[in-house]
């Protein structure tokens, strides 16, 4: 099956793409402008996306939309989590933002998760979703090089105590919101729907 991909962070496509490794992706056309993630939750900015690549292409499209919910924060950065430090924030300015709010706040205190919605969306107006999420907590600094965005500071509870960023993809993939979330999609789509 044939899907565009609505990301045109090079990151995510990556994980992505090792997630459904069984589809033939193709990558957002460049004309193709970034959308307006406006919608109040992950699950809409995720149809936003995916509604504007199909629109757009006449092709099947898939799209994600990934918060950190940090319990000390009542839920923040959330569905704010690419936007957390400001509209043009680079990865290490959100972590940056998070670590001041955090600070002072005791190790046992750190808890979050991160949740990953993964949406495909068909030109008839047919829909996949699925969702994927993993515990975890907020470490007091960042440790590691590898991953993107917050994966420097959290550590997932079904791991060994090294950050995402401290693992390398397929460990991560094999426990991450986004590899989760796509497995269940890639399951769903090879399920017959219609």
């Amino acid at each position: 099956m044939r899907l565009v991909l609505a990301t045109a962070n090079p990151d995510k496509a990556r994980e992505i793409a090792d997630a459904l490794g069984g589809f033939d992706l193709v990558p957002r056309p460049a004309d193709v402008p970034d959308v307006d993630e406006t919608a109040e939750t992950l699950e809409g900015n995720a149809r936003l996306k995916a509604e504007a690549l199909c629109a757009a292409t006449g092709e099947p499209a898939v799209a994600d939309d990934t918060g950190l919910e940090v319990d000390a924060l009542d839920g923040s950065p959330g569905v704010y989590s690419s936007r957390f430090a400001g509209p043009a924030a680079t990865y290490a300015d959100n972590v940056a933002k998070l670590l001041a709010e955090l600070d002072g706040v005791p190790a046992d205190q750190r808890r979050a998760r991160f949740r990953t919605v993964a949406l495909a969306r068909f030109p008839d107006g047919r829909e996949v979703l699925a969702e994927g999420t993993v515990d975890g907590r907020i470490a007091a600094e960042p440790r590691g090089h590898e991953g993107f965005g917050y994966d420097p500071v959290f550590v997932p509870d079904d791991g060994d105590g090294r950050t995402f960023a401290e693992m390398t993809l397929s460990e991560k993939q094999a426990i991450s919101h986004r590899g989760r979330a796509f497995r269940a999609l890639a399951e769903a789509l090879q399920t017959p729907f219609w």
